[in-house]
């Protein structure tokens, strides 16, 4: 590997590889023959070909929790050939880091919320509400029962305001029939997210878990990839953003929160795990 990353003009030393297995960047080499006087391992093809990918990418990603976002889009989209699920749930994991999140995060995460939750009439008092309930969850990473109905009640007041939706018993939905965001949506996601996060800082994620999370992954992209298109000329501001066409970096740098989410939804969601059933 070393010899490998010299000759394309890396430098690199032996302990940058150590550590890299160990995070998940890349893959335990194959030991050759058994007992004392073993050959030492070697790693494949395409784990070789990876190390020298991630050593083109390290200037630009110079974080590993970034860097770990390659091998982990790769093993959702190329498969085992290329890298192990036992790879990727350690990358997954260097990704996530300590489930930690700077409050300045979570305050920007919160107020892109409220964004997308905003009715004109909303009083100031309420998205102040709905912004420190969102905040103060999110930078925790659990969430009560408690917290659940009261992040409901702060979103419901942001987004279906008393004066305007008080007497209707309508609800509110903004965005394409099949894709829109209601009060429900944004309780159920973020009740996913939060569950997910406890999972993997705790350890509680399986490789078995991440499997069942890439096949429905798989099966959310290909639906959404036909439906995109009707999406994004249904949508109007300031939704039109969240129907764009990604890019390929676009995909890489959100693959670690979409599979996040999808993992949370198979821990919470009946209808989710139905999906990723049928989608096995």
């Amino acid at each position: 590997m070393i010899e490998n990353a010299r000759a394309a003009g890396f430098d690199i030393q032996k302990r940058t590889i150590h550590d890299w297995i160990a995070r998940g960047l890349l893959d335990q080499p194959v030991r050759r023959g058994a007992g004392r006087g073993s050959r030492p391992g070697l790693h494949s093809v395409n784990q070789r070909k990876l190390f020298l990918l991630l050593l083109s990418k390290r200037e630009q990603m110079p974080k590993l929790p970034a860097l770990a976002l390659v091998p982990l889009g790769i093993w959702l989209w190329w498969g085992e050939e290329w890298v192990s699920t036992r790879q990727a749930l350690k990358a997954f994991r260097t990704w996530f880091g300590d489930g930690a999140r700077s409050q300045a995060v979570c305050h920007e995460a919160a107020l892109r919320m409220q964004d997308q939750l905003d009715h004109p009439l909303a009083s100031e008092t309420a998205r102040t509400r709905f912004v420190r309930l969102f905040e103060a969850i999110s930078y925790r990473g659990r969430m009560t029962d408690s917290d659940r109905e009261e992040l409901e009640t702060a979103a419901r007041a942001v987004f279906e305001p008393p004066s305007v939706f008080g007497s209707t018993f309508i609800l509110r939905a903004v965005g394409p029939s099949a894709a829109s965001i209601t009060v429900d949506a944004v309780v159920t996601h973020t009740t996913a997210m939060i569950a997910a996060m406890r999972a993997l800082r705790e350890g509680r994620l399986s490789e078995e878990s991440l499997v069942q999370a890439r096949a429905l992954y798989r099966k959310s992209k290909h639906n959404y990839a036909e439906l995109r298109p009707y999406f994004a000329a249904q949508a109007t501001a300031p939704m039109s953003p969240l129907f764009a066409e990604r890019t390929l970096g676009e995909e890489l740098n959100n693959c670690g929160k979409d599979l996040l989410l999808i993992a949370g939804l198979l821990l919470t969601s009946p209808r989710a795990q139905q999906a990723a059933a049928n989608a096995s």
